[in-house]
């Protein structure tokens, strides 16, 4: 099969005479750099050593403020809330983390995964119909709803209110949802916008760690799920979600959890170091 490679532009070249200046490396190397965006001695040093506490502050995405009180909300009156994600490995990873991060936190919790050939992808009718019957009065929707304008529409007819968890492209207009947590979504100041709809999750769970001054490892313990989003979603390993994965894949090879572990024996790479590729065409696959 014939390749078409594609070559990235040669970075500016004062970029590359700084990098090089600063940093004290060769010619080449800095060109490699400032082609990955790789501009200053701060960005080399957050490429080279990622840092979890690099991440963003959750509260710079456009609603989180809203879907942290609509939760807080929702746990002090006792609600029952619905975790509902698409089904690809993205979706699930996504559904697996919120559902394990807040089981303790709400009296009822449940989840739904809608069937990939009777409701396809995305917010589903049906899905909504089960919220509603079983008396599910919030739904936090990860991985897709920023397109179900009229569904989320229907799901307010029903008294089942929304926050959306999406990392898609929004269509002309967004759904009138409690909260919107896109950063694609027009109006979102959060500074990285390539995060996988896992990596969004991933951001709620956080803010609601800040909010109520819970130790960060209670959200960080997940970070096996998120890189396995990140590898499977195809999203760019760069910025934050380059933070993500490098954490992500030390939580996979070192204490992952039981359900990757199995995953792991499975495939047969459970006695080796894993890397990106082996989610891809390994892990991924079977999720």
């Amino acid at each position: 099969m014939e390749k078409n490679w594609v070559i990235k532009a040669q970075g500016e070249e004062g970029i590359v005479s700084a990098l090089i200046r600063d940093l004290g490396i060769d010619r080449p190397l800095a060109h490699l750099l400032a082609q990955r965006g790789v501009n200053t001695y701060d960005d080399a040093r957050s490429f080279f050593r990622p840092d979890l506490a690099n991440l963003h502050d959750p509260f710079l995405m456009k609603d989180m403020d809203v879907a942290v009180d609509r939760i807080l909300s929702a746990i002090n009156s006792g609600e029952k809330v619905l975790v509902y994600g698409d089904y690809d490995v993205d979706g699930t990873s996504a559904v697996a983390l919120i559902y394990s991060f807040f089981k303790d936190h709400f009296r009822t919790v449940d989840y739904y995964i809608p069937d990939r050939y009777e409701e396809g992808y995305g917010v589903s009718l049906k899905g909504i119909d089960f919220a509603a019957q079983e008396g599910f009065s919030l739904i936090i929707a990860l991985d897709c709803g920023i397109k179900a304008v009229d569904k989320i529409e229907y799901a307010r007819s029903k008294g089942v209110e929304f926050i959306i968890c999406d990392h898609h492209n929004p269509g002309e207009a967004i759904p009138s949802a409690i909260a919107v947590l896109d950063p694609k979504q027009p109006g979102c100041p959060y500074p990285f916008k390539e995060l996988s709809g896992c990596g969004v999750g991933l951001k709620l769970a956080q803010a609601f760690c800040m909010r109520m001054g819970l130790p960060e490892e209670r959200v960080f313990c997940y970070l096996d799920l998120v890189v396995v989003s990140i590898a499977s979603d195809i999203v760019p390993i760069t910025g934050e979600n380059r933070i993500l994965a490098h954490f992500g894949l030390k939580k996979l090879n070192d204490d992952p959890s039981m359900g990757l572990k199995a995953i792991r024996e499975v495939a047969g790479i459970e006695c080796r170091e894993i890397d990106i590729e082996d989610i891809v065409f390994k892990i991924g696959p079977r999720i």
